[in-house]
C-alpha cells in the first residue's frame, strides 16, 4: 500500500483514527516488516501535518476574530454589544461552556458580574468578587492570568460561601481569568470556563489576553467617547446659554436705548409700554400713585397687586403675583407709579430687569411732568391769585394769554372746600386747568379754579365729583360766572365762595352749584344782595330784642314754624310750657306788630329765619 492514501486523507480532513486504517489494512494483508515500518513512519509524518494545518487554521480563526473585534472598536457606537460580542468569541474560539467578565467598582472596592454568555443562574449574573476572593478576585488582586482544571479541588484560591455557591449553582469546574488592564490599572476580568475538568493550553490563555485587551480598549473608548460626548454637551450647553444671554443682553439694551431716547424726545407713558410690550411681549398695565390704570387694562384682579406693589419697591425689584409680574417705583417713601406685566409666558431674569427699567424711566417722567406741572401751575396760580386780588394791575392779560388763557373769552370761577390733602388736591386742580386752558390757585384751605365755559352750574358739578373721586373725600364747589375780562373775576370769587359756604350750612357737602341753582338762597347770596335790610324788615325787632334781653324769641318764633303752628309740639321741642310759649308768641306779637301770621307775612318772617341761621354760619 502506498503513502500516498495519507495525503487523502489529509487533502479530505479526516479525523485522527482514520490514519490508523492504511497501517491496519497492510498489517492484515501480511504485508512485510519494511513496509509496515515505511507505513507506520508515513502515518505519524502524515499526522504531524494534520496537527499543524489545523493549528494554523485556528490560529487563522483567532486572528479573524480579533480582527473583527477591532473592526467592532473601530466602529464602536454602543459599549454593551461590542463586551457581549467580545465574550461571546471568546467562548467560541475557547470551545468552553461559558464566558463572562466582571468590572471593577470603585466606590465598592470589588468587581462585578458585567456581560455573561452560556451562563444559566441567575445568582451567578448577580455575583460580586471582592479583592483576591475566588479565581476572578486573585486575577483582579494580582494582575496576573490565573486557570484552573478543577476549581473545587484546586486550594490555591480563597473560596468563600458566596462564590462558591454561585459557580457550584452555573455548573462550571474549569476556569481560565485574565486580566482587563488600562497601563498598570486593572479595570476588570475575562473568563472562560468548563462545566467538566479542563486544562487550559498556554495559547489559550495567549488569546483570552488578547481578547481582554481589546475589550479594555473598547471600555475605556467608550469612556472616552462619553466624557467627549459630555464635553461637547456641556459646550452646547454652554454655547445655548451664551446665546441666550447675548440676545438677552441685545434685547436688554435696545429696550435700554428706546426707552432713553423716549425721555429725551419727551416721550409719554404709552411709548414706555409700547417698547415693553414690543420687547418682552404680553400686555402691560400702568398705575398711577392712587392705583388706577392710566395705561392699559388691569383685567380681572388676581387679588393682591396692592401688597406686592408694596414689596417690589421695599425689595427695590420685580414681584410676582399668579401670572403677572408687578414693578413699583416710590419717591421719598410715597408710591408714584406701577407696572403690571402679564406676559403669557415664563419670563427671563433680563426680561424683568426690563420691566425695572421700564418702571424707573416711567416715573422719571411722571415726576418730569410733575414738576412741570407744579412750575407752570405756581405761575398760574399766581396770576389766578392777582386776578382775585389786584385785577387792575398791569400786565394780567399778557401773562393769561402766554400761558394759553384769554380773559376777553367766557370763564368761570369755582371755589372749592374739601377736608382731604391739600397737595393732592392743589396738583388735581393745577392738571386740569392746564388741560382745560385755565387757572387753578390754593388759598388757604380752598382751591379756586378759573376755567373756559358758560355754564357755572355744571362746571361745578364736575369739578365737584373728579376731585372728591380723586381725593377720596367729599369736594364742595360753588361756582360764578360766566365773566369776562380781569375786573369781574374777584365779585365772582366772592359769590362763589358764599355758594360753597351755603351748600355746607345746608348740609350738601361733596356737591356743586351755582348761586342760580340755590332757590331764593341764591338770590341772598349772589352779588348785589341787601341782606342786613330784608332782615332788619322782617325779622329785626326779634333779633335786637334778643340781643338785648338774652332771650330766645327767634329760636321760638322757628320752633313755632317748624311745628307747623302748634304750642304743644312747640313746646316739646324746646322743652318748656304751653304758657311760657304763649308769653313769647304775645311778645313776638306786639314787636312785630298784627298780621304777623297772616300767609304772605309768615313766608317772608320763615325766609328770613332760614337767611339768619345761614348768616350765623356763612358769615354771607
Amino acid at each position: 500500500m502506498s503513502a500516498r492514501v495519507f495525503l487523502e486523507l489529509l487533502a479530505r480532513e479526516a479525523s485522527a483514527v482514520e490514519f490508523e486504517g492504511p497501517v491496519l489494512a497492510a498489517r492484515t494483508s501480511g504485508a512485510d516488516p519494511r513496509e509496515l515500518a515505511e507505513l507506520e513512519e508515513a502515518k505519524l509524518t502524515a499526522l504531524k501535518v494534520r496537527t499543524l494545518l489545523r493549528r494554523r487554521a485556528r490560529r487563522e480563526a483567532e486572528l479573524s476574530a480579533l480582527f473583527d473585534t477591532a473592526g467592532d472598536l473601530a466602529a464602536l457606537r454602543d459599549l454593551d454589544a461590542v463586551l457581549e460580542a467580545i465574550v461571546h468569541r471568546a467562548r467560541q474560539l475557547l470551545g468552553t461552556d461559558a464566558a463572562y467578565m466582571t468590572l471593577h467598582d470603585p466606590d465598592r472596592g470589588d468587581t462585578w458580574m458585567r456581560v455573561t454568555d452560556g451562563s444559566v443562574s441567575a445568582k451567578f449574573r448577580a455575583l460580586r468578587l471582592a479583592m483576591g476572593a475566588g479565581l476572578g478576585g486573585l486575577v483582579a488582586q494580582t494582575a496576573t492570568p490565573y486557570s484552573t482544571a478543577d476549581y473545587f479541588a484546586d486550594e490555591r484560591f480563597r473560596h468563600t460561601h458566596d462564590i462558591d455557591d454561585a459557580v457550584r449553582e452555573e455548573g462550571l469546574v474549569a476556569i481560565l481569568g485574565v486580566p482587563l488592564k488600562l497601563g498598570g490599572r486593572v479595570i476588570g476580568v475575562l473568563f472562560a470556563a468548563n462545566r467538566s475538568v479542563r486544562p487550559f493550553t498556554q495559547d489559550e490563555v495567549v488569546l483570552l489576553g488578547s481578547l481582554a485587551a481589546h475589550a479594555a480598549v473598547a471600555i475605556d473608548n467608550a469612556r472616552l467617547l462619553q466624557e467627549t460626548r459630555n464635553a461637547l454637551e456641556e459646550l452646547s450647553e454652554a454655547n445655548r446659554r451664551l446665546n441666550a444671554h447675548s440676545a438677552a443682553v441685545e434685547r436688554a439694551a435696545l429696550a435700554h436705548d428706546r426707552m432713553a431716547g423716549l425721555v429725551l424726545r419727551g416721550g409719554g407713558v404709552q411709548d414706555v409700554a409700547a417698547v415693553v410690550t414690543e420687547v418682552v411681549g404680553g400686555s402691560l398695565t400702568v398705575l398711577d400713585d392712587a392705583g388706577r390704570a392710566v395705561f392699559g387694562d388691569l383685567g380681572e384682579d388676581p387679588g393682591g397687586l396692592a401688597e406686592a406693589a408694596q414689596s417690589s419697591r421695599a425689595l427695590g425689584r420685580t414681584v410676582r403675583r399668579g401670572d403677572r409680574l408687578v414693578a413699583s417705583v416710590d419717591v421719598g417713601g410715597e408710591p408714584l407709579c406701577t407696572l403690571v406685566l402679564r406676559a403669557g409666558r415664563e419670563v427671563a431674569d433680563t426680561d424683568q430687569r426690563i420691566l425695572e427699567r421700564a418702571a424707573l424711566v416711567t416715573a422719571l417722567l411722571l415726576l418730569f411732568r410733575r414738576t412741570v406741572a407744579e412750575a407752570e401751575g405756581r405761575v398760574r396760580g399766581e396770576l389766578l391769585d392777582d386776578l382775585i386780588t389786584r385785577p387792575g394791575l398791569a400786565g394780567l392779560a399778557e401773562r393769561a394769554r402766554r400761558v394759553g388763557v384769554d380773559l376777553d373769552a367766557d370763564h368761570v370761577v369755582i371755589v372749592v372746600r374739601h377736608d382731604g390733602s391739600r397737595e393732592r388736591g392743589a396738583f388735581w386742580a393745577s392738571s386740569r386747568a392746564t388741560v382745560e386752558h385755565g387757572l387753578a390757585a390754593q388759598r388757604g384751605d380752598e382751591v379756586v379754579l378759573l376755567l373756559p365755559g358758560a355754564d357755572p352750574g355744571l362746571l361745578a358739578k364736575r369739578v365737584a365729583g373728579e376731585l372728591s373721586a380723586s381725593l377720596g373725600r367729599p369736594a364742595t364747589a360753588g361756582a360764578s360766572g360766566p365773566v369776562r375780562g380781569a375786573g369781574a373775576v374777584p365779585a365772582a370769587y366772592r359769590e362763589a365762595r358764599r355758594c360753597a359756604d351755603a351748600l355746607l350750612a345746608l348740609g350738601r357737602a361733596g356737591e356743586g352749584t351755582s348761586a342760580a341753582e340755590l332757590g331764593f338762597v341764591g338770590l341772598l347770596v349772589g352779588e348785589g344782595r341787601d341782606i342786613e335790610g330784608f332782615l332788619g324788615s322782617a325779622l329785626g325787632p326779634v333779633i335786637e330784642y334778643d340781643a338785648r334781653r338774652g332771650t330766645a324769641l327767634v329760636e321760638t318764633l322757628t320752633a313755632y314754624f317748624g311745628a307747623g303752628g302748634s304750642l304743644a309740639r312747640t313746646a316739646e321741642v324746646l322743652h318748656i310750657h304751653v304758657n311760657t310759649v304763649t308769653q313769647r308768641l304775645d311778645r313776638i306779637g306786639r314787636l312785630l306788630g298784627t298780621g304777623w301770621q297772616a300767609p304772605e307775612r309768615a313766608l317772608e318772617i320763615q325766609l328770613a329765619l332760614r337767611l339768619h341761621r345761614l348768616t350765623a354760619k356763612t358769615h354771607i
